[in-house]
């Protein structure tokens, strides 16, 4: 086991292992021992009782995070024609229309964090798969991404405000950022519930048992703090 540096074990030492703090406990104690020198992203790691392995107990979505990551997400649209100009005015960083676009992925370009298409375009943007997959860049309807001409406006705004997916992994685990550890407690408060609603609401029906299992806080440089599940799944966005 690799051991932990002292800034680590500092942090560690004010956190209680045994107990399931509320939400709000939990996510003070995240900001007072997130010990990076930067702005350390706060984020929210969920266990579900769910078995990925079948399509039908997959979680996957979207979700607009009420106050935003605190950071510049930078938008990608797979689009030509109308919709390409109407991704340039809506304010996407990136627009691809063609082969010389698509070769510049496959050749490892990835400096963007969201990336749309419309359905036209998924022909093309099929052949990234290997490259966007494993980055979770890769559009898919499921999380909102494969738009219709008509909503890539919204789709954009909704990315650049603070929109993040979640989806489950191998292990049937969720993790998804919720802000930096500059917000005040309550914003990030706010965008946990709002991640913790579309959650609870993606339940699969093939879903049996406890759905919610486990759900911890940490400081993208710190110790996780377990959150009291049942509290989680009753937040309310205060604003």
């Amino acid at each position: 086991m690799p051991k932990h540096g002292k800034k680590y074990r500092e942090a560690l030492a004010k956190i209680d292992r045994t107990r399931l703090y509320t939400p709000q406990e939990a996510l003070e104690l995240a900001k007072e021992t997130a010990y990076a020198d930067f702005d350390a992203s706060i984020d929210l790691h969920l266990r579900l009782g769910v078995d990925p392995r079948h399509a039908d107990q997959q979680v996957r979505g979207a979700v607009r995070l009420p106050h935003g990551l605190g950071k510049e997400v930078r938008v990608l649209v797979f689009a030509a024609g109308d919709a390409a100009r109407m991704a340039q005015e809506a304010g996407a960083d990136y627009v691809i229309s063609d082969d010389e676009g698509i070769k510049k992925i496959q050749d490892g370009w990835t400096d963007f964090d969201v990336a749309i298409a419309v359905p036209d375009m998924m022909s093309k943007v099929g052949r990234l798969g290997r490259v966007l997959g494993p980055r979770g860049l890769m559009p898919n309807p499921k999380s909102g991404t494969v738009v219709a001409e008509e909503d890539i406006p919204r789709v954009v705004d909704e990315a650049k405000a603070g929109r993040v997916e979640y989806r489950t992994d191998k292990t049937a685990n969720i993790h998804v950022p919720i802000g930096r550890k500059s917000f005040p407690v309550q914003k990030l408060v706010d965008n946990m519930a709002a991640v913790m609603e579309a959650v609870v609401k993606a339940r699969p029906a093939a879903a049996k048992g406890t759905y919610i299992r486990k759900v911890t806080v940490a400081p993208s440089m710190g110790p996780g703090i377990k959150v009291d599940p049942l509290a989680a799944q009753n937040m309310e966005v205060a604003f």
